[in-house]
């Protein structure tokens, strides 16, 4: 038997020396503020304050997001999301043309596209600090139909995989058009990569609302933490490898997806891989103290997404 060589081993972060595969990613699509605030810590404001600090604006949203990191690695990167009818829905279709992703957006006529804040203070220690994540209610994102998807089920089935992620849960309306599309990739033999975002979805959702999509795919990406709490499990506590919750999984997942479990001391270091019948094994994602963290787990996505297609 070959040894086991992890993502980061192949293809590693950087992108793929040959870019194989289509990827098709139905999520968010927006405009979102990030800025850092180092030397400042969220918990010791306790009145008003200006910071100067790197700040930008940028096209963003999980498929946004996702489709930046996977053109690196994917021969075709297609993307369905739903958008506004502002200023911004131009800056959102230009940047998907930038990285080379064809699109289909969805625009609602009428109403402004969705806008994300995301501040990130300064931890002590090096560490990542505490992200504050504050997004529009109701974005155009949340309105994605069945019907919108159906328009768009070629490029579904003309893919390898479809990625989808959890926040198109939080409403009755895109949640019926996540589950559409999985009827449709499963229909045409496209495989389903399923992100089980936003982290604290247990506390937005009851398990009900999860599982069956958690039932449909063939391969789940979530940190450890989160599908403890949406089992009724306890955490794994101080970062360490989560493989007490393997036999949970098995036991209240119909079916075989391959878990990739993030864990560590910021649900980020380490990976624990886990399919049904086959022995897991743990790899390092290649994140350490101090690196950049936006981002970080898409590119990570994108590069596991084209590991495990190739076989890894």
């Amino acid at each position: 038997m070959a040894p086991f060589r992890s993502p980061l081993d192949w293809p590693g972060l950087d992108g793929a020396a040959v870019r194989r595969f289509a990827l098709f990613v139905i999520g968010d699509a927006g405009i979102e503020v990030r800025a850092s605030l180092p030397g400042v810590r969220f918990a010791e404001l306790d009145a008003d304050r200006l910071c100067y600090a790197p700040a930008r604006v940028l096209a963003a949203g999980t498929a946004v997001n996702l489709a930046r990191s996977a053109v690196g690695y994917f021969r075709r990167v297609g993307v369905l999301a739903k958008v506004g009818d502002d200023d911004y829905t131009e800056v959102i279709r230009r940047e998907l043309c930038r990285i080379g992703a064809a699109h289909r957006l969805v625009v609602e006529p009428g109403v402004p596209n969705g806008v994300s804040v995301m501040l990130r203070d300064g931890a002590d220690g090096g560490g990542p600090g505490v992200r504050l994540l504050v997004v529009q209610d109701e974005p155009p994102a949340r309105r994605l139909t069945a019907a919108d998807v159906r328009a768009a089920a070629a490029g579904i089935e003309d893919a390898d995989v479809l990625a989808v992620d959890g926040y198109s849960l939080l409403a009755p309306g895109s949640r019926e058009a996540l589950h559409e599309a999985v009827r449709a990739a499963r229909a045409a033999g496209t495989r389903v990569a399923f992100d089980v975002v936003p982290h604290d979805i247990d506390a937005r959702l009851p398990a009900s609302c999860v599982m069956p999509v958690l039932e449909r795919a063939d391969l789940v990406v979530s940190e450890a933490h989160t599908l403890a709490r949406l089992l009724g499990h306890p955490p794994p506590g101080g970062g360490r490898e989560p493989r007490d919750l393997l036999p949970v999984l098995d036991r209240a997942v119909r079916g075989g997806p391959l878990w990739l479990l993030r864990f560590g001391p910021t649900s980020l270091e380490r990976v624990l891989a886990h399919q049904r019948g086959r022995s897991p094994v743990a790899y390092s994602t290649g994140y350490a103290a101090g690196a950049p963290r936006a981002g970080f787990g898409d590119r990570l996505t994108s590069c596991e997404l084209y590991w495990w297609l190739s076989g890894g």
